[in-house]
């Protein structure tokens, strides 16, 4: 009996210590076939997108349509309309660069947070989405335990600070969306009687009136799980890391979405290119009538998956990273090209507004050097690097074509951008920290639509003020300083030389921070990244770094 005891005890150890061993690798393998029969996921479910009226009547509301296409974590020299595409400037962008040919590309478009959900807020909103706490963005329970369980492993390297009581009390994933009191652009053009449309991500909400179908949109194909195809796909070339970050998104795997609140199926093909096909059922159902369609791609986030065709279109570049990259970017750019194509089949190109942008910089756990090249840091910081973004707004029949501009515009000028196009008059208008931009498009104003500008992320925040730039990281009291109007690259720290600017921006930034409300859910961990190496690379000695705080 005692042997047969102890025989259990030393097996049930074994057990543990193996778990315990490899629990981030068990745990990563083990939820997608935990999800699989938790959260069954259907074969494809066609959509049934509304329609509006129907070819012989003829289309009285002459209003434009608006178009509004996101991507996610693409950096500034992503797009060859920039500094040659995709790193090492091979990768071309003809059909993103056409439509800022069409229209205008503003050199400093600047998202409204280092990383999605913030950003995506503020899209949506006219405003920093501090003004109503929505300060963070929302992480999975299993991928917060993933994080902590990573930090156990590398916390010294990485120099990863968790707070284990606050991330196991953070409100559920859903329920971390942006409160339903803020009004939408979608729902001030709803109720002005355009039809309205979401396409892929939403990262804002999904329990209590958070969804997209309850904050202003009419249909929505929602995606839910962050993979493009499925990972052993015979269509698709798959590039991973080893990186808390990448980690985390292929242990949270699964290949799949929802039309309008409606069960889980899987899309029908390469997840952009599926988007971008629902995208013009859309159009060609809703031409008769004013639509908005916000186009919201995953396309370029992590994981890295992209089409082997498009893949093979890449092999003249140097490495497996940047050639499944580059071929992610090729479908975004081709996603963008079918949908101006089919304005133009339909003849209502001239009358519909497009904008295109990202919600942050290129990411640094993808392991490619140059993809917000010239400038310094990435996603998650507020150097350049990680707010500075492609930002393209394109209406033929209103905008002057082939135009270039330094001006200082921000992803909160959307809305208001949007609404003075339509011809509403926004309910929130005196309530807005966004412009409406087509003055300055137009150029019947010659003054720049801001003149201070902030970030705030927990520990690290930063403010923008004419041609300065401050930047923080406030418990280790990191500090720099940039003249931007003779270093926009941020080489160059000046914060000993002037101390009485650095004070000026200090005191902005600290009334800014008072007039803003306490975050919804509290940031529950803070992890270190380097400004001018990307994650994996070895930490140096003089190596600078912030602390983002999530």
């Amino acid at each position: 009996m005692l042997k047969k005891i102890f025989y259990i005890s030393g097996t049930l150890l074994l057990i543990v210590s193996i778990f315990w061993e490899y629990k981030v690798n068990i745990l990563i393998w083990s939820i997608p076939k935990i999800a699989y029969f938790t959260m069954p996921i259907k074969e494809n479910i066609p959509t049934n997108w509304s329609s509006g009226p129907s070819e012989i009547q003829k289309r009285t509301d002459e209003r434009p349509n608006i178009i509004l296409i996101l991507a996610d974590d693409m950096g500034y020299n992503d797009i060859s309309a920039h500094n040659g595409g995709a790193a090492d400037g091979s990768l071309k962008t003809p059909h993103i660069d056409s439509l800022a040919n069409s229209g205008i590309l503003f050199s400093r478009g600047y998202a409204a947070n280092a990383t999605c959900a913030p950003s995506r807020a503020s899209i949506m909103t006219g405003k920093y989405p501090t003004r109503f706490g929505y300060e963070f963005t929302p992480v999975p329970a299993m991928g917060r335990l993933i994080m902590q369980w990573l930090a156990d492993e590398d916390d010294e390297e990485l120099r990863a600070r968790i707070d284990r009581e606050v991330a196991t009390n953070i409100p559920p994933y859903m329920e971390q969306g942006m409160p339903t009191e803020q009004i939408t652009v979608a729902e001030i053009l709803r109720d002005a009687g355009y039809y309205t449309a979401h396409i892929g991500k939403w990262h804002l909400g999904n329990a209590y009136g958070m969804d997209p179908l309850s904050q202003g949109f009419q249909d929505s194909l929602q995606m839910l799980g962050p993979l493009y195809l499925p990972e052993d796909h015979p269509d698709v070339v798959n590039a991973k890391f080893n990186t808390r970050i990448d980690r985390m998104i292929w242990g949270l795997g699964q290949y799949s979405a929802n039309f309008n609140g409606g069960d889980r199926f899987k899309p029908d093909k390469y997840l952009t290119d599926y988007y971008t096909d629902e995208a013009l059922k859309v159009i060609e159902n809703n031409k008769n009538r004013p639509f908005f369609l916000y186009l919201s791609h995953w396309a370029i986030h992590n994981p890295l998956q992209a089409l082997r065709s498009d893949v093979e279109q890449m092999s003249h570049m140097h490495s497996h990273n940047l050639q499944v990259y580059s071929g992610m970017i090729a479908a975004l750019d081709r996603s963008v090209g079918k949908v101006v194509q089919k304005l133009k089949d339909l003849d209502i190109y001239g009358k519909t507004l497009i904008i295109f942008t990202s919600d942050n910089g290129g990411a640094n756990y993808i392991e490619l050097e140059d993809i917000n090249k010239p400038y310094r840091g990435w996603k998650i910081s507020f150097f350049e690097g990680g707010i500075r973004v492609p930002y393209i707004v394109s209406w033929p029949e209103q905008i002057d074509p082939g135009q270039k501009s330094e001006s200082t515009v921000h992803h909160f000028d959307i809305l208001p951008t949007i609404t003075s196009a339509a011809g509403i008059k926004s309910p929130i208008e005196t309530n807005l920290d966004g412009v409406n931009l087509l003055p300055y498009i137009k150029k019947e104003v010659d003054t720049q639509p801001h003149k201070t500008l902030f970030w705030r992320s927990g520990n690290h925040q930063s403010v923008l003020h004419e041609d300065w730039k401050y930047i923080v990281s406030k418990k280790e009291n990191f500090r720099w300083l940039f003249d931007t109007s003779v270093d926009q690259e941020e080489k160059n720290n000046v914060i000993d030389s002037y101390p009485e600017k650095a004070k000026l921006l200090e005191e902005l930034l600290t009334k800014f921070n008072s007039e803003q409300k306490d975050p919804l859910f509290p940031s529950a961990y803070e992890v270190s990244t380097m400004i001018d190496k990307y994650d994996g690379q070895e930490y140096q000695e003089g190596d600078e770094y912030i602390y983002w705080s999530n």
